[in-house]
């Protein structure tokens, strides 16, 4: 089953409750997961580090320090998508912020984008015991092999996400090729992180193969912050959720088309067609090809048959537009 993510990173913009009403709408449109980001400003970026193209609405350091939670409300979230019953998971951006995850209790960590050449980062994540899900959205292959190389020392489940880290992010640079080749370069299991503006993009992934799949998910995209005006709408979010577990149920069960063809055999009849005359033959007169017509219902000779019955005679009389059998002629 296609695990489902909801990424609510930092669009709850420093507010607990935004975060627990999040998550308990990602429980009830379908989601498996709830997915946010641990940011220790301190440990994780100097002061004057440069904001990224996609958000430039305050300073990063200051951003960061404004949006996190302590400890205590990372606690308070956790306990709550317990009793909601959806998956907590994090990104942490430290080893730090890794180390509080690892106190909560999580089951699972993400790796974003950024961390994946923190080599220091990834040996301890490699001994956490915690499943591990990578992003790939910035790695060339020479750095994920490098990372993959680490994390598989792990005895954990491993999961690489296909990725491209643009916001928003255009049909033609989704790469679902990649899908097939992390599958074959390191016989993990393969998702995507999903940063384009509908959801077709997960759906292709899904039929490809990808058992994992990451979507932004805010309460409206004209909220404040770094990731909502990328991010889907509840609806739009329930519609990936609806879409992807239809495409399960459509990949994942085989039809034959003999036992449906002959489940269809009394409606087959009103669909198909039958060979009739167009001009009457009387008892003893042959059939000619010229004389042939095809017509519905299909209770009579099967056109198919139309070579075999040229040359036989009539038994009886046949009228024009008379559904006749077999038997009626030698």
């Amino acid at each position: 089953m296609v695990k489902i993510s909801a990424e609510v990173g930092s669009v709850h913009d420093g507010s607990l409750g935004n975060a627990k009403a999040l998550s308990s709408l990602a429980k009830n449109i379908g989601a498996d997961i709830v997915k946010f980001q641990t940011h220790i400003a301190s440990t994780e970026t100097l002061i004057n580090a440069p904001m990224p193209p996609a958000f430039k609405g305050e300073p990063r350091y200051q951003y960061f320090e404004r949006t996190s939670f302590n400890f205590d409300q990372w606690e308070e979230l956790f306990k709550h998508c317990i009793e909601e019953k959806i998956e907590f998971q994090s990104s942490p951006f430290s080893i730090e912020s890794l180390e509080l995850l690892i106190k909560l209790g999580v089951k699972s960590v993400k790796i974003p984008s950024g961390e994946v050449t923190n080599i220091p980062f990834l040996e301890i994540i490699k001994d956490s015991g915690l499943e591990i899900i990578i992003s790939s959205g910035m790695s060339s292959w020479k750095e994920l092999d490098e990372a993959i190389e680490i994390l598989s020392q792990s005895k954990s489940k491993i999961t690489i996400l296909q990725c491209t880290s643009e916001y928003p992010l255009d049909y033609s640079r989704v790469g679902l090729n990649n899908i097939a080749e992390i599958k074959n370069r390191y016989g993990y299991d393969v998702g995507f992180s999903d940063h384009t503006p509908t959801n077709y993009s997960s759906f292709a992934a899904v039929s490809l193969g990808a058992t994992y799949i990451e979507k932004h998910l805010t309460f409206s995209k004209n909220m404040y912050g770094s990731d909502a005006r990328y991010a889907t709408e509840i609806d739009e979010f329930k519609d990936l959720v609806d879409g992807i577990r239809a495409i399960e149920t459509i990949t994942g069960n085989k039809t034959s088309k003999d036992k449906i063809a002959e489940e269809k055999k009394s409606i087959k009849e009103i669909y198909e067609k039958s060979i009739v005359l167009k001009k009457p033959l009387n008892k003893g007169e042959t059939i000619d090809i010229n004389n042939l017509a095809y017509k519905k219902p299909g209770n009579g000779i099967k056109t198919n048959q139309y070579k075999k019955i040229v040359g036989l005679k009539a038994k009886k009389k046949i009228n024009a537009d008379e559904i006749f059998q077999i038997d009626d002629l030698e």
